[in-house]
């Protein structure tokens, strides 16, 4: 079974909201903790703010990732989008709880995840998430998106943790699940 994999950009605060505050931070560290991910997967699910954001940006990238974003299978949560332009693009939206636990059954790599905070709280309600791959920076933004919106539960146990020289901390949580 294919595992979801949840990744995150969070300032201490729990903010995930337009991460362009993480890019003083990036080093050699943070590349190979993100390269795990990516290796990992073979898919990505995302919600429709992401996926438009991603869209706009990656297709004319020059950044070493942008051929695996341009050429990985991306499954688009989204009530809105007639269509999605981006290359290997499949839109869900219908049945979008049990469409996401088929994807689940096949074989694969896992599915990676990038912020889409709104299906990511879905998939949270439904225990679909399997793991939790945050980066948390050394930063307080104070208000914004955030990552566990309120009423928001869980229990998570500590897989891994990595403190990065730069002042972020890698950290791996998977769901406690009886």
């Amino acid at each position: 079974m294919r595992k979801i994999i949840v990744t995150e950009f969070l300032s201490l605060d729990g903010m995930m909201q337009t991460p362009s505050w993480t890019m003083p931070y990036w080093n050699d560290d943070i590349a190979h903790f993100k390269a795990e991910e990516t290796l990992a997967c073979d898919a990505l699910l995302l919600g429709r703010v992401t996926y438009e954001g991603f869209a706009a940006a990656w297709p004319q990238s020059k950044d070493e990732g942008a051929a695996y974003m341009n050429s990985v299978r991306k499954y688009v949560v989204s009530t809105t989008l007639d269509t999605a332009a981006w290359n290997n693009s499949v839109i869900i939206n219908r049945d979008v709880i049990e469409t996401i636990r088929g994807l689940k059954e096949q074989d694969g790599k896992d599915i990676l995840v990038y912020g889409s905070g709104v299906l990511v709280t879905a998939l949270m309600q439904h225990d679909l998430v399997d793991v939790y791959r945050m980066l948390v920076y050394p930063v307080v933004l104070g208000g914004g998106q955030r990552f566990f919106p309120e009423g928001t539960a869980a229990t998570l146990k500590l897989v891994r943790a990595q403190a990065i020289p730069s002042g972020v901390v890698a950290l791996v949580y998977e769901p406690e699940r009886s």
